[in-house]
């Protein structure tokens, strides 16, 4: 018998705009969403080194849920008390490539302040 997904509840922030402060900058504010079955997995740095310097530390990789169409461009996913950047604007697997629950890998950058 396979053991089923321990998926976990996120919290998705998403930009929404905002207005601009006293000074004329620009100041983001987001709408909160609670995304359910999202499969967390720990970030590794397999991908920086000297043949790519210039390469991204992903913190945290989440699959994210089929059906669960929004663009992620510029959303931050809270998890276990801390925030993470979505890293690009992950595209959903091609459809019959990809049984299972899950449709797309985000990955993310801690947000620290």
């Amino acid at each position: 018998m396979t053991k089923p997904f321990d998926t976990r509840d996120v919290k998705l922030l998403v930009p929404t705009g905002g207005k601009a402060d006293r000074f004329g900058a620009q100041v983001t504010e987001y709408i909160e969403e609670t995304v359910a079955g999202v499969l967390p997995q720990p970030g590794g740095t397999s991908d920086l080194g000297t043949e790519r310097p210039n390469g991204r530390k992903v913190d945290m990789t989440f699959h994210w849920p089929r059906g669960h169409a929004r663009s992620l461009a510029g959303c931050i996913v809270e998890f276990d008390g801390r925030r993470y950047r979505v890293i690009g604007d992950p595209a959903p697997y091609i459809d019959g490539n990809t049984p299972g629950p899950f449709d797309r890998t985000v990955e993310t950058e801690a947000v620290d302040g």
